[in-house]
């Protein structure tokens, strides 16, 4: 299908690819790219840029991104919904219940089977020309998985906010994400002072009585604490104050408007693979077993004690999540079995990477509440030919602000 609009021509692309890679006639699924490029250079002869989204378990844009612009100066832009995600054989509560297997199934959407379902995806778009690609957050993770396979595929890698530690363990990870989520709370109640008492009421109200949201399930405390996913882009920061200033509408009663906005962050609805997978993407021979539920008891911070303080938790799962959420909560056992398994395979090769010819630019976002910065730094002194920017400018989403960190990363993958 080819259709054309603001200045560009969307072609999309379908194509079968095996479930497992491994065993390639057993179980085919769909996947769906959009190829973008802009009108006045249709006949040209532009190389490719492969676009890798945030995640897991999102799709790619479907507005037209702040960057794309400058992107399509000089590429044919290919927007690809990873396995799993947008258009490609969908993975949600739904679909899956007419899997019989759903762990063995869900252990194949992974860094690793995106990269050979990107290997598939350029020899169909380009042949056996290299092509460039740009990973924001999850998406870098993947571009590492890409060079430590196939680089051969690369041309070069641009990585915003997406460098992964190519050895911690997911616990390791969210032992050290808890102290940036207070930094990143101690930043929100600086700005909003007053919402300190707003979200304190609030789990007052919640305590005392059942409060069900439009959908018909119950907002509880806890769930109402992991608003603070939002703090982490600069376009979401203010996002939660604008929730709470509007959550009463007379003493005690929580209003309509409020309960719909909470119900829309705090559903898994859109990307259940998100909850289901985001311990995975970190595990490399070893089991999850539920790490941010496991590390969160050395934080008591977060506790939500009578009368005390409310904090509010960041990217991180839990296993009640999927009692309270009901897009989550038919994937229970799925989830259990998925924390519990332990043969995940190596993501990343570091020898590979450390005799990495292929071009590759980072930014490294200072204050970055999602990737640790210590991680990134010590990833990026492992990866040859890898050339960093460290800026405090922009928060996790400096990608999507505009096109002066895309303008920045083809300045220094080109240099």
């Amino acid at each position: 299908m080819i259709h054309h609009h603001s200045g560009y021509v969307f072609t999309d692309h379908v194509i079968k690819v095996p479930l497992d890679h491994a065993r390639p006639r057993e179980w085919m699924i769909e996947l769906f790219a959009r190829e973008v490029v802009a009108v006045d250079r249709e006949a040209a002869d532009l190389p490719f840029l492969l676009f890798l989204q945030g995640g897991p378990g999102h799709s790619a844009p479907r507005e037209l991104p702040a960057w794309l612009e400058r992107a399509t100066r000089e590429y044919r832009v290919v927007l690809l919904d990873q396995r799993g995600t947008g258009l490609s054989t969908p993975a949600t509560r739904q679909t899956l219940s007419g899997v019989d297997d759903q762990p063995d199934y869900l252990r194949h959407f992974r860094a690793d089977a995106i990269v050979r379902d990107a290997e598939l995806l350029r020899a169909h778009l380009a042949g056996d020309r290299p092509w460039s690609v740009l990973g924001q957050s999850f998406g870098g993770f993947c571009a590492l998985a890409y060079l430590s396979s196939a680089p051969e595929g690369l041309r070069e890698v641009m990585i915003a906010g997406g460098l992964p530690s190519l050895t911690a363990s997911p616990y390791e990870v969210y032992r050290a994400a808890y102290p940036r989520v207070l930094a990143a709370n101690e930043r929100f109640f600086a700005r909003y002072p007053g919402d300190r008492e707003i979200a304190g009421r609030v789990v007052d109200r919640l305590r005392e009585g059942e409060v069900t949201l439009p959908g018909g399930d119950r907002l509880t405390p806890r769930r109402f604490q992991t608003l603070g996913i939002t703090f982490g882009q600069e376009r979401r920061f203010d996002t939660l104050h604008h929730v709470l200033e509007r959550a009463f509408v007379r003493d005690g009663e929580l209003s309509d408007a409020f309960l719909r906005h909470v119900d829309s962050l705090v559903s898994f609805a859109e990307y259940p693979l998100y909850a289901l997978l985001h311990e995975a993407i970190y595990c490399q021979g070893e089991a999850s077993a539920w790490a941010a539920h496991r590390a969160l008891d050395g934080f008591p911070e977060f506790g939500l004690t009578p009368g005390g303080p409310v904090l509010f938790t960041g990217e991180m799962i839990y296993p009640w999540l999927f009692e309270e959420d009901p897009a989550l909560a038919p994937l229970r056992a799925c989830a259990e079995e998925l924390a519990a398994h332990g043969s995940w395979p190596r993501l990343y090769d570091p020898d590979r990477l450390a005799r990495n010819t292929v071009p590759v630019a980072a930014v490294i976002y200072h204050d970055d509440m999602y990737v640790d910065r210590e991680h990134s730094l010590l990833t990026a002194g492992q990866v040859g030919g890898l050339t960093t920017w460290i800026t405090d400018e922009y928060a996790h989403d400096g990608l999507s602000q505009g096109p002066a960190v895309l303008e920045q990363l083809i300045t220094m993958v080109r240099s």
